[in-house]
């Protein structure tokens, strides 16, 4: 996936666009919090777009995309937490979570597709050693 496929692909507009929200909710936090839940927010959030933008690069893609799948755990959480602190409200959690939920199954997708593409590497190098064990003598 190049530069170009990435920035059309649903699942990197959906999380940069999320990212944006939550900065902007981030930056209405009293000061107290913006070194507190709002650093945990934004960390979270980035970290997750980088783990994305890695795994179209590396070699192990699924161990990067389980890792990206981990952050986002962690950002529902302190996005959970903002709104029991009440430095969102309840419809902008809503809104979150609904955002959220759209880059998980994005990403789940992803990590079948993923496992699918081994798994069907692993079978076609099976078949070829079972077709090189037939033909020796």
């Amino acid at each position: 996936m190049n530069a170009s496929n990435r920035a059309q692909s649903p699942i990197f507009v959906k999380t940069h666009d999320l990212l944006v929200w939550l900065l902007q909710r981030t930056a209405q936090f009293p000061k107290n919090e913006r070194f507190r839940m709002a650093r945990r927010v934004e960390d979270s959030a980035f970290a997750l777009y980088d783990l994305l933008t890695r795994a179209v690069r590396v070699r192990n893609t699924e161990r990067v995309l389980w890792q990206a799948d981990l952050e986002l755990d962690r950002l529902r959480f302190n996005v959970r937490i903002c709104q029991e602190m009440k430095l969102i409200s309840f419809a902008q959690y809503e809104y979150a979570a609904e955002r959220l939920v759209e880059v998980g199954k994005l990403l789940g997708g992803w990590i079948k597709k993923e496992r699918a593409g081994l798994d069907a590497g692993r079978e076609r190098v099976g078949d070829d050693a079972a077709s090189r064990a037939t033909l020796s003598p």
